[in-house]
């Protein structure tokens, strides 16, 4: 690939993002699915040039129910379409996707309540696509404390059993919407790389959201990813939001590596599921931490503007397919495990 004094030109970065892997790690899609919205949004991540995308099935107070009706309703749509998308299982299915130019999906969940009090449901919900779980959602529950109530005692007794079942299983841990206590305790505790798959550093915008300095660089120490959230109120106070949003790749880049970076949009498609939310949960989602209806979001379609203000920071091809993408690929193949077989 060319460039002209060092630095990319605009065709060379839509073709960078052409050549190389790119993954977002959270993206939101409806809670209350509809066939047609589905696929609208998910269109609209193959057209921004993502090849893998990991999907909330759930997240904070919602129970194994919800969870379960969720990862089995996207299950069947994504069977029902295997010519436009694959349902990964192994990190193989990754490349195999891309080549043929499908979607790879994985899905994720938001917080360890989706598992009630029994550990077994871990290995289920691997085999259903979960590949990574966060240990809990702005507010405590039996594993662990939230980024945004007092009083986070740490990991659990129960938190620390969930990890090694998790470390057996092979499903990613991740500590974004975690206490600053409970995280720490997770990632002194974890066997295997662990993520913050949709967080920002707090030097930079100061949420309770975002993470501490100390945070990321012990993620980095256990060979971890931040994948950094595209949702205004956690990225900046300004207008211009995907220029502050560089900032913050920028930032975590320079301070644990360029190979500890990652995306983690966080978009959220139906914008009036969140607003529905957001106005019907004030205690998950309190006004004055800045929630509030009509946030603004970095969308899958400024990929290429991202890419090209990086190049313009002076960062390599080889930097730029490590954050598009390299870098969670990297977690996946040390940590995920080939499904349980059965019979």
């Amino acid at each position: 690939m060319n460039s002209r004094d060092g630095v990319l030109t605009g065709p060379i970065v839509r073709t960078l993002l052409e050549e190389s892997l790119v993954w977002d790690n959270h993206g939101c899609m409806p809670l209350r699915p509809q066939d047609d919205v589905f696929l609208s949004q998910l269109s609209r991540y193959k057209a921004s040039g993502v090849n893998v995308v990991s999907l909330n099935i759930g997240f904070g107070g919602q129970g194994v129910d919800e969870h379960v009706r969720m990862v089995a309703h996207l299950r069947r749509w994504l069977m029902l379409r295997k010519d436009e998308y694959v349902l990964v299982q192994v990190v193989e299915d990754i490349e195999r996707a891309r080549k043929a130019k499908k979607l790879a999906i994985v899905f994720d969940i938001e917080g360890m309540n989706a598992i009630s009090d029994q550990l077994s449901l871990i290995q289920l919900y691997y085999d259903l696509g979960v590949r990574w779980m966060l240990v809990a959602y702005n507010r405590h529950n039996r594993a662990g404390g939230g980024c945004q109530q007092e009083g986070d005692l740490g990991l659990t007794a129960f938190g620390r059993r969930v990890l090694d079942e998790m470390a057996r299983v092979g499903m990613v841990v991740c500590c974004s919407h975690t206490g600053y206590r409970t995280s720490m305790d997770v990632l002194s505790y974890a066997s295997r790389p662990v993520i913050f798959s949709h967080s920002n550093p707090r030097a930079i915008h100061d949420h309770p959201r975002n993470i501490c300095d100390e945070a990321l660089k012990a993620c980095a120490a256990t060979g971890g990813v931040v994948g950094i959230n595209g949702i205004g109120i956690f990225v900046t106070r300004k207008d211009d939001l995907v220029a502050a949003y560089v900032r913050h790749i920028d930032y975590v880049a320079q301070l644990i590596g360029v190979e500890h970076v990652g995306l983690g949009l966080d978009y959220v498609f139906d914008r009036g599921e969140l607003d529905d939310l957001i106005s019907g949960d004030p205690a998950t989602f309190p006004r004055d931490l800045g929630y509030h209806k009509g946030v603004s979001m970095v969308p899958p379609e400024a990929l290429g503007d991202i890419v090209d203000r990086l190049v313009r920071l002076g960062y390599s091809e080889c930097d730029l397919r490590s954050i598009l993408g390299g870098n969670f690929l990297r977690v996946a193949r040390a940590v995920w495990r080939p499904p349980l077989a059965v019979g």
